[in-house]
């Protein structure tokens, strides 16, 4: 059996989202000091919908998979939903990941959680 699935591999090699969102109006920064990943996420919400996401990560191939694929499911999404992704989400749309390689899901949850929870603070809602 192979150690990753062809949807890491794919989200690992081909990394939707990436980069940075100069005007975002949400950021979140997380990061494992046991693994040493990091990761950063950029939000654009128009009208309680994320219209724009973008992510920044240094880590592993997990890591980048799961940021990956967690901006996939929260884009064009309503802030409401994407505050109910969870780790296990984002590894279940990957196909899973290796049990030694879940807290890549649960940073991205986490990066999002914290964009989400500065957008609020910007917007003071």
């Amino acid at each position: 059996m192979a150690l990753y699935s062809e949807k890491v591999m794919d989200h690992f090699r081909n990394p939707r989202n990436v980069g940075v969102i100069e005007d975002a109006n949400g950021i979140g920064e997380v990061g494992n000091a046991k693994c040493g990943d990091i990761m950063k996420m950029y939000l654009k919400i128009e009208d309680d919908i994320i219209k724009d996401v973008k992510f920044e990560t240094f880590g592993c191939g997990s890591a980048i998979a799961s940021s990956s694929m967690a901006t996939e499911l929260i884009k064009g999404k309503p802030v409401a939903d994407a505050m109910k992704l969870t780790n296990q989400a984002v590894a279940e749309a990957l196909d899973g990941l290796p049990d030694y390689k879940m807290h890549c899901s649960v940073l991205a949850e986490e990066a999002i959680k914290s964009a989400l929870d500065d957008y609020h603070k910007r917007t003071g809602e």
